[in-house]
């Protein structure tokens, strides 16, 4: 069943919502620039080109950003926009392109650099509109008044502050979630598990991110017991929508940020760093929060009837490994020789993020060197 969300940003979620794109983008203006993965295929982009163009839209196309790309590559996305006069921005892509295209958007009215930007320049009242429409979901920063984006100078990761409504809205069409068949789709739930986990215990919880969250965590352990291969794309955004929203209202978590950082400095995506860092964060969870670990745990199906609520929680980390055993998902990643020095100032500074401190758990420099020892 689709959805249509109405709050600030519009949300559309459903199959084929990438049809609406010309109508949602039509209000702010004739002048779009569209800020696109290069992993996408040119019919998907030359499909979204000719959608716009149906509702009077000129789309002017900038598809060169990769997971690689490093994150000043907004600045080519800022000279594009502002010489076509463009009225808003869509960023049409994985995690990567929306973090790219959400600078651009907080640039471009001023024209600083991404540098001035990382360093704190900040201009609440001026930016573009940003219409997402992301092609891995959503993450944990997607809907927070600021984001996580890794400095090419010195490849540490630093949270950015973003207008509160600069999403004009956020089309999730679940028809383009390729992500969900081949063997990255259990990083990617595992991702998104570790964030709504993080977000379900955080400091900053309260009776509506509890609700949004537990709904969110049991979506995820739906889709744990159907496996990779038989993931529902449509359980997927939705579980996706309700952990972002979930952490918005809430806090992400130090997980969040270790595993940011650690990929910054490696070869390593963010989700599979994630995945790695899960049942460590599980570890502290259960001692700061055993009351809602015992929750998480019935979603899992893994605590008895009838156990004490210590019991339940502790069966919450038995969980998690069975379903990373049958997820084929390495609890760590050993196999990437990464090395540790190269790694523990990028985590250092991590944790010293201010959202990292709404963790239930003490983020010490003591206690991130040992999780991030036994990870690599």
């Amino acid at each position: 069943m689709d959805i249509s969300f109405k709050f600030d940003p519009e949300i559309l979620i459903g199959a084929d919502t990438l049809s609406m794109a010309g109508t949602v983008a039509s209000r702010y203006g004739n002048k779009i620039m569209v800020a696109a993965d290069h992993g996408l295929d040119t019919q998907t982009t030359g499909r979204l080109k000719e959608i716009l163009q149906d509702s009077g839209i000129e789309a002017i196309v900038f598809d060169g950003i990769e997971e690689e790309s490093s994150v000043d590559m907004a600045e080519n996305i800022v000279e594009l926009t502002c010489a076509a006069h463009c009225n808003a921005i869509i960023a049409f892509g994985g995690r990567k392109t929306q973090i790219i295209a959400r600078m651009a958007a907080i640039m471009a009215p001023m024209r600083i650099t991404a540098f001035e930007l990382l360093d704190g320049r900040f201009f609440e009242k001026k930016f573009l509109p940003l219409i997402a429409i992301p092609t891995e979901g959503l993450d944990a920063f997607s809907l927070t008044d600021y984001f996580i984006a890794a400095d090419p100078r010195n490849r540490l990761i630093k949270s950015i502050q973003s207008p509160g409504n600069l999403y004009a809205a956020v089309i999730i069409d679940s028809s383009l979630l390729k992500i969900l068949s081949g063997a990255s789709a259990a990083f990617f739930l595992l991702d998104g598990y570790l964030s709504a986990l993080e977000a379900y215990c955080s400091s900053r919880a309260n009776f509506l991110s509890d609700a949004l969250l537990e709904r969110a965590l049991n979506f995820y352990a739906r889709l744990f017991k159907s496996g990779a291969e038989g993931m529902s794309a449509d359980i997927y955004v939705q579980s996706g929508f309700l952990m972002a929203l979930g952490s918005s209202v809430s806090s992400p978590g130090a997980g969040a940020a270790l595993s940011y950082a650690v990929s910054a400095r490696s070869s390593v995506t963010k989700h599979q760093c994630s995945a790695a860092l899960l049942p460590l964060i599980v570890e502290k969870l259960i001692s700061a929060r055993p009351e809602k670990m015992a929750r998480a745990a019935s979603f899992l199906g893994s605590a008895g009837k009838g156990v004490s609520v210590a019991d339940a929680a502790n069966s919450a980390l038995d969980g998690i490994r069975r379903c990373m055993e049958a997820l084929k998902a390495p609890s760590d990643l050993k196999e990437f020789n990464i090395q540790l020095d190269r790694v523990m100032a990028a985590v250092s500074a991590a944790r010293s993020l201010e959202f990292a401190a709404n963790s239930p758990w003490t983020v010490s420099d003591e206690a991130v060197f040992d999780m991030i020892k036994r990870v690599i």
